[in-house]
């Protein structure tokens, strides 16, 4: 016989829309509603899978952000597999962490959220004895390691730790209850679900540690497949990644490289679009222009209408979205400059902190003698002035280039 377990972490439902390809309303509502057609299509895989559990390993939604629909709704789509006898099983993070849920979920029966205290859970299902043990954050902040709190593993039961972790740190992800993978494979249980970094990782030692990553992206930072983790265990344990997301945020490289014309630039994109991958409902597409072409000084004067025709090719495929073109061509010129010009333009002048603040100090300058109602055009206080004044420095960069050569004064 066989015990079967879903694991997921990190819906942070109906979180606030951060994506700047949000500006289309018709975008945002997708997105809007995104995070909860992938609990909506998780609860349905329980129900396909006849799994046993379901494992929420924490950020399950945004605390104090919440609305009030949120609970109602989780509760509804919960009580669903209270009503096919699935039990489901919920830490809290650090973005639903006690202290800030205002609006607590009143589970229904077979669901269990853990506590601020370490417990365990103990339960018999396909021919095998469960222990799941789990941790809340009490807070939003968890500087410390949390594994010393967890208990012992229960003897002769298939033991389930639920940790809400950063471990040794991620890119883009504050440190939050650290832990070494190797302690958690020493701690003696043969699975742990964790949750908080967004990106898909495992690792299978004397347990399996498996961080399943945000089922659904919310912003072109967290573009590529998504994905939750389907567990069996049989005496041996097997896991599947199985793709729930109604919406994939992607990236694709369009490279141009020696092209001349611009008619058959406008047939690559379209061919780019044509081929991007579209396993989910919705596509939001990013694509990068890159290569030494003598047409990157007309692609970048006339980005905007590029990304217009763009547009107009992706009108026939349905639920594909285009977020931006991003612009890294080169003229052919410019790819023939001495290399340590072209890394003085393009990397250190950017990074040059005189040559920002000097930027900085023009442009305001500038802004002041402007009429009042224009003065917010980069921003409402000195980052934002910053970072738009960045933004046109590499934009100016990226005008440049093309236009050099090596014989103009």
């Amino acid at each position: 016989m066989t015990f079967r377990f879903l694991h997921t972490a990190d819906l942070h439902l109906d979180s606030p829309l951060v994506s700047l390809a949000l500006r289309d309303p018709a975008l945002a509502a997708e997105v809007a509603t995104a995070s909860r057609t992938t609990l909506t299509r998780i609860i349905d895989l329980c129900l396909s899978e006849q799994v046993h559990a379901l494992i929420i390993a924490g950020d399950l939604w945004d605390g104090s952000q919440t609305s009030a629909k949120t609970p109602r709704f989780l509760k509804q789509e919960l009580q669903r597999l209270s009503d096919a006898g699935i039990r489901c099983f919920i830490i809290r993070g650090n973005h639903d962490a006690a202290s800030k849920v205002t609006r607590e979920l009143d589970p229904p029966p077979l669901t269990h959220v853990f506590g601020t205290k370490a417990a365990t859970q103990s339960f018999e299902a396909g021919g095998q004895m469960i222990a799941v043990h789990g941790l809340s954050f009490a807070e939003g902040a968890v500087p410390e390691s949390l594994l010393p709190r967890y208990p012992a593993p229960v003897p002769g039961a298939f033991n389930i730790g639920m940790m809400h972790t950063s471990l040794n740190g991620a890119q883009g992800h504050d440190l939050y209850a650290p832990c070494a993978v190797a302690d958690l494979d020493a701690h003696g249980y043969d699975y742990w679900a964790l949750g908080h970094i967004h990106i898909r990782s495992q690792h299978l030692g004397r347990a399996a540690v498996v961080m399943p990553g945000i089922p659904q992206g919310r912003d072109m930072g967290e573009a590529g497949p998504r994905s939750v983790t389907l567990g069996h265990f049989d005496g041996k344990l097997t896991l599947e990644e199985r793709f729930l997301a109604p919406l994939r945020f992607d990236r694709v490289t369009l490279d141009l490289t020696g092209l001349t014309d611009w008619t058959e630039l406008l047939a690559r994109l379209q061919a780019t679009l044509h081929g991007a991958p579209r396993t989910e409902d919705h596509l939001v597409l990013r694509a990068t222009l890159t290569g030494a072409t003598p047409l990157a000084f007309r692609i970048a004067r006339d980005l905007d209408r590029l990304k217009q025709e763009a547009l107009t090719l992706a009108e026939g495929l349905p639920g594909l979205w285009i977020d931006k073109l991003e612009n890294r061509t080169t003229g052919e010129a410019a790819s023939a400059l001495p290399a340590d010009l072209v890394q003085i333009v393009t990397a250190d002048l950017p990074a040059d902190p005189a040559v920002m603040e000097t930027l900085t100090r023009l442009a305001a300058d500038v802004l002041q003698d402007l009429p009042p109602e224009l003065r917010d055009l980069l921003g409402q206080d000195e980052e934002a002035l910053k970072a738009a004044c960045d933004t046109l420095l590499r934009g100016g960069i990226d005008r440049l280039l093309p236009r050099l050569s090596l014989g103009e004064a």
